[in-house]
């Protein structure tokens, strides 16, 4: 294994040097600050003895008081560390090839390293769940959470990837109340006995009780969270010029480990005030604003001052992101039939296709955008709808332009070429 010599040191191919991210938000510290104290005092809390999971959290953990790392989150926290190329050449050297951003918590963990790990690295889990998101998911998730699981000698949960069967139009307008006429049947069923399980060995391995009270009051609470993250996407959307920047967009979304708790609550609260604040005062991300782009892909965290580029040489304000459509499609259920549990199951089923694209062109025309970035990373699943997207944008009048490399990967960003490709694409498609 190459030696490491600094944290921070860039990759020999398609060198660059990462352009920092200037964050207008009080909200934004306050989130990182309230992170990192979670993380810390989870760490500590595991190192008591109590227990702790990797994968992706859910109502049910919260209820229990058990802390999750969601995959993803700790993949864009080691991006944003300047890691990733550190431990995608361990990766390589051990002959791992999977996606690339789905195995990345799984590179730092096998290098048994905490003292060059972000944060100290995560804490012995006793369990690691079968990586499951609503928007996207693959069998490669749940094999590289099995191998995750190996490395820790921890129980593996895997969770069965079902996709919908038919076509419901304007699916996300009705999803938060009429789950149940929009996914079938069996997928919930199905779903709802895999959550079961969780539970019974939850309570057999932790000693701890799962409460159905519990998981109403949590599910409550992640309404109400739900609500204020509704009152800040039209904020952003129809409010021209657009009043926050796409970093400050993103990097709030970090809350999203907290729904659910009180805590997590009056992040949101905080941050839906302060957005609307800036709107009432007039105050925008970029004055001179021309152009509304969306950034459709995985967050860029090993290069966040990348959107700011084209704010500052174009007035191109990046509106919109996967992140604020991803936390309402997929959000708060209503509870039907006095049944959490089952709505609970419906949050975390894929909802792929031409369904998924004919979202993306809601949010698109919802916040004004245009012109689209698709980021496409040849090793993400995801990357299969991304030509019915493509093809509902263009079809709808928005541009798109394919952006074809790694999106936490730093040692495939090739920033000159990209940016090139991205200033003509505005200039000849979009000015």
């Amino acid at each position: 294994m190459s030696e490491v010599k600094s944290a921070n040191e860039q990759p020999k191919t398609g060198e660059f040097r990462a352009q920092k991210s200037i964050k207008q938000l009080r909200t934004i510290r306050a989130v990182s600050a309230y992170h990192k104290e979670w993380f810390t005092k989870t760490q500590e809390r595991v190192t008591q003895g109590e227990p702790f999971i990797i994968g992706q959290r859910n109502a049910i953990l919260t209820a229990m008081d058990i802390p999750c790392i969601g995959v993803n989150w700790w993949a864009a926290n080691i991006a944003a560390h300047q890691m990733a190329p550190y431990y995608f050449n361990l990766l390589d050297e051990k002959g791992y090839d999977a996606c690339r951003y789905c195995a990345l918590g799984l590179g730092c963990t096998m290098d048994h390293n905490p003292e060059l790990a972000p944060w100290g690295g995560l804490p012995k889990p006793i369990l690691v769940m079968g990586h499951v998101l609503p928007l996207a998911d693959c069998d490669a998730g749940a094999r590289i959470t099995q191998l995750w699981a190996r490395e820790y000698n921890a129980a593996h949960f895997p969770l069965e990837v079902t996709y919908p069967s038919r076509l419901v139009p304007r699916w996300w307008e009705r999803m938060k109340d009429h789950w149940d006429e929009i996914i079938e049947p069996h997928r919930l069923d199905l779903r709802v006995e895999e959550l079961k399980a969780l539970i019974r060995f939850l309570e057999v391995t932790t000693g701890k009780t799962f409460s159905i009270d519990k998981l109403r009051e949590v599910m409550e609470l992640e309404s109400q969270q739900e609500e204020y993250m509704t009152k800040v996407r039209d904020l952003i959307y129809e409010t021209v010029p657009c009043p926050v920047s796409l970093i400050d967009v993103t990097s709030a979304m970090r809350v999203g480990s907290f729904a659910g708790t009180q805590e997590g609550l009056d992040l949101v609260k905080m941050y839906y005030e302060e957005v609307k604040e800036r709107v009432d005062n007039g105050e925008a991300a970029i004055p001179n604003e021309k152009l509304r782009l969306m950034w459709r892909g995985v967050g860029l965290w090993h290069n966040t001052g990348f959107y700011q580029y084209f704010e500052e040489k174009y007035g191109a304000v990046f509106v919109s992101s996967l992140y604020l459509p991803h936390w309402l499609f997929f959000g708060s259920r209503k509870v039907l039939n006095d049944d959490p549990l089952r709505a609970l199951a419906s949050q975390s089923l894929p909802f792929l296709g031409v369904g998924s694209a004919q979202g993306q062109v809601a949010v698109a025309k919802h916040s004004k955008v245009n012109g689209v970035l698709q980021l496409a990373s040849k090793d993400c699943r995801e990357t299969i709808v991304m030509p019915l997207a493509r093809m509902a944008f263009e079809k709808a009048g928005i541009p798109v332009l394919p952006v074809y490399t790694d999106n936490v990967d730093a040692r495939q960003w090739d920033d000159a070429k990209i940016k090139e490709q991205v200033a003509n694409f505005i200039e000849t498609r979009l000015l």
